[in-house]
């Protein structure tokens, strides 16, 4: 069976190649996505600023952000299906334009129509669930096969300094701006992202399959004929069962998310409160996911281990800590270390996972593939986060944790057991074993 696998021990023979932050056509890319990661993470904010400042009701909050939600999710599989079918660059231009033309339609409905809000947050979602699978697959595009761990650790540094420095930049602009004016700023940001990032180096879709066919042969035959938008879709799942290591770990990336990131979201405030009595370790936990997190991405961006798939699931297991440490009496220090380790174990799994996936996945239907990870990854987290506080007050903050943490220790280990999953590939060169 043909390979694309590299053997880890030609990797590290090789010499480190020229840092791919000198790169022009990376690094508008990178501005791009960070614009779109940091608009995204800023609507929520922004709009619970508008509760504060009683424009918008809690109520009112709930469901302009459960519609963005719908609209995300709705939107990412059929942003899959374009991104495979149309220019990388057009489905990231058009999409990104959505979400940049929602933000004023947000603030013209505050304080006025909720029903405006609602369909503008509708708009918004759907901007940003198109724009994921596409600005993934634009990285393959743009990014050689042997940059692109450290492009996508780069991504994921950008992304975890926003959420890092957002609350304290949005917070400083709440001063002199108000909320109508911010949400301005975020469509601002869109626009960043969807004039910003130029076209592939490597190409469209079809001619990235081109370049790769000998890479991909069973999948990169181009149909003669268009075929309808569902079986585009099915076309897709079908290529991700292709993948068995694929399976295994998104199976595991949704308990980490739906029981164990769910469980300590639900816990941890109420933890901090009722156990130690201040806001101090909810503050200082998260504080530490972040940091930790990007200590990860920095490592990982260097860190090229023989199993890369088995550390990348051993660090998905990590976050297992975080639960486990709020189960026990411990001192509030070591809760904010386990988030620590948390925090980097997510992202020691999340760059070789995106990597593996832009470099095994068939480049025709990698948006596709992509779409089906954040479809699962995303949709389940809230179905968790619905099910752990009626779980917790039924049986107990401590039971459901110790649960939860078991989940996110036994299920990567058991996708660890996947054959193709040591290494994330479907076929390993002899000189890997």
């Amino acid at each position: 069976m043909t390979t694309t696998s590299v053997p880890p021990a030609a990797e590290s023979a090789s010499p480190p190649p020229r840092s791919v932050l000198r790169d022009p056509a990376f690094l508008r890319l990178w501005a791009g996505t960070t614009a779109s990661g940091l608009a995204t993470w800023a609507l929520p904010f922004v709009l619970g600023l508008a509760v504060l400042h009683h424009d918008l009701s809690a109520a009112g909050l709930g469901v302009v952000l459960a519609t963005r939600t719908a609209g995300f999710l709705a939107a990412v599989a059929v942003g899959g299906v374009l991104a495979d079918r149309h220019a990388r660059r057009a489905v990231v231009l058009w999409s990104a334009l959505a979400a940049a033309v929602a933000a004023p339609l947000l603030g013209a409905g505050l304080g006025h129509s909720l029903a405006l809000m609602t369909a503008a947050a509708v708009l918004a979602g759907a901007g940003q669930g198109a724009c994921r699978p596409a600005f993934q697959a634009l990285t393959a595009e743009t990014v050689a096969p042997e940059d692109r761990q450290r492009a996508n650790a780069a991504m994921t540094l950008a992304v975890r300094t926003s959420t890092l420095a957002g609350p304290a930049l949005t917070s400083l602009l709440a001063a002199f701006l108000g909320v109508r004016s911010l949400l301005l700023g975020i469509g601002l940001l869109w626009l960043v992202a969807a004039l910003v990032p130029g076209r592939g180096a490597r190409g469209s879709a079809s001619s990235t399959v081109a370049a790769e066919v000998s890479a991909h042969p069973v999948a990169s035959t181009a149909p003669a004929a268009r075929s309808g938008f569902r079986a585009e879709f099915l076309d897709g799942i079908r290529e991700a069962r292709r993948h068995p290591w694929f399976l295994a770990g998104l199976a595991a990336l949704v308990a980490v998310v739906a029981l164990g990131y769910s469980a300590t979201a639900v816990a941890l405030p109420l933890v901090s409160r009722d156990r130690y009595g201040t806001e101090w370790v909810l503050a200082a936990s998260t504080t530490a996911y972040t940091l930790g997190a990007l200590g990860g991405a920095l490592l990982v961006a260097r860190f090229r281990p023989r199993s890369q798939g088995w550390a990348a699931l051993a660090g998905l297991a990590a976050y297992g800590v975080a639960p486990l440490s709020l189960t026990l009496p411990v001192h509030p220090v070591v809760v904010v270390a386990a988030y620590a380790v948390a925090g980097a174990g997510i992202e020691l799994f999340n760059v070789p996972w995106f990597t593996a996936t832009q470099r095994e996945v068939a480049p025709d239907k990698l948006a596709r593939v992509s779409s089906l990870d954040f479809l699962v990854s995303y949709g389940l987290a809230p179905a968790g986060l619905a099910l752990i506080a009626p779980a917790v007050d039924a049986f107990g903050v401590t039971p459901v944790l110790a649960v939860c943490a078991a989940a996110c220790f036994v299920v990567p280990a058991a996708a660890a057991l996947v054959p193709t999953a040591r290494h994330f590939a479907r076929g390993v060169p002899r000189a890997a074993d």
